[in-house]
């Protein structure tokens, strides 16, 4: 066999080295994929979405049982309305983020940050209606300029959300949930001039998977994209 010939072999069959950095690359298929252990699934899937925004959702019912969860599928839609949606797992069970939105229209979203990360991990457990989250896990709640759900006091960056529109995606059975922005609070020194809120600076941290949380660094921002335009960085 010629030397391209068993490049090419061993790049099909999965074992293909790198010729810059002579490292191992692993290919499977969608049927391994499907043949996985759910839970290795779950984790291996969850982490080829990339570094992920990761939030804290406070609500409250009607009677003012509060409730505190991590997401980690929050999205930006537009920004004129200001809109934001996020993935909620089907609702086979007890969604009580999602039943509290239904019953009021309120929501906060609220950026985790070093000192908290633990504790809005800790929201994921399945507590019980009537115990509430913010007590169970340590955070407080924060009701500020009359909106009815709880916003989380130690968070950097807190918003405001009114629901606007459920989604059901047939394909799996998840729901998308959309709302528009009413509030937003946010450190003074964290908002330059071009209205780009540095989030790095706010202290706020990203998600990988189920269960890694990092800081980041940034690299540089960069120039609007123009055709046969030299993006150049931007500094303030």
């Amino acid at each position: 066999m010629d030397y391209w010939a068993d490049i090419s072999s061993r790049w099909w069959n999965g074992s293909f080295k790198n010729l810059i950095g002579m490292t191992t690359v692993t290919h499977i298929a969608s049927d391994e994929i499907l043949a996985l252990e759910k839970q290795y699934r779950a984790a291996f899937i969850n982490s080829l979405g990339g570094f992920k925004s990761v939030c804290l959702i406070g609500t409250t019912n009607k009677v003012k049982q509060s409730n505190l969860a991590i997401f980690n599928s929050i999205v930006h839609i537009g920004a004129n309305p200001p809109l934001i949606g996020f993935i909620v797992r089907p609702d086979s069970v007890d969604r009580h983020t999602l039943q509290n939105i239904l019953e009021t229209n309120y929501y906060t979203i609220n950026h985790l940050n070093k000192t908290i990360f633990k504790q809005a991990h800790q929201t994921a457990a399945r507590y019980p209606l009537e115990i509430s989250e913010f007590e169970a896990v340590g955070l407080s709640e924060n009701y500020v300029d009359g909106f009815f759900a709880p916003y989380v006091l130690e968070s950097n960056i807190k918003i405001g959300v009114e629901f606007k529109e459920k989604i059901d995606l047939k394909i799996n059975g998840t729901i998308f949930i959309v709302g528009e922005i009413k509030h937003i609070y946010y450190p003074n020194d964290c908002l330059q001039p071009d209205g780009f809120l540095d989030l790095e600076k706010a202290g706020t941290i990203t998600c990988s998977g189920l269960d890694s949380y990092h800081t980041t660094q940034k690299l540089s921002r960069l120039s609007y994209a123009k055709p046969n335009t030299t993006v150049t960085e931007i500094n303030y």
